[in-house]
């Protein structure tokens, strides 16, 4: 049986033909992620790490093509989208997810986005 034959194993070849020669993901990524996910300054997370602010930059620009400060701004968005979806009211959302207040809350949404928050909640909700 050829991968042509099955779509597991044409799947699994195409997946092994993609990822032949990379190199395997940065072991720190993830405590990158989970540091700056519950809202970790950035300069704090490189300390904990025990990386340069430069070397930070570095490895998620290689692993995310942007900077860990859009990352942080990324996973706070996605902090606040799961809580409006959860209908947690837009002022309560902002000042749990570390906004100044509603205002920038949405002012960051769209920037991040394209689109306003009631917008993107209804589209993506």
């Amino acid at each position: 049986m050829n991968a042509a034959d099955d779509p597991a194993r044409g799947l699994e070849y195409l997946a092994l033909r993609l990822t032949a020669g990379t190199t395997p993901p940065d072991p720190l990524l993830g405590r990158v992620v989970a540091a700056l996910d519950a809202g970790r300054p950035v300069a704090a997370t490189a300390d904990e790490l025990g990386l340069g602010a430069r070397q930070l930059h570095r490895r998620s620009l290689a692993a995310f093509g942007y900077g860990p400060k859009t990352l942080a701004r990324i996973l706070r968005m996605r902090r606040a989208l799961a809580l409006a979806r959860r209908r947690v009211p837009f002022a309560e959302t902002a000042a749990r997810t570390g906004y100044a207040d509603q205002a920038h809350l949405a002012r960051e949404m769209r920037d991040l986005t394209g689109l306003p928050l009631t917008e993107l909640l209804t589209a993506h909700g």
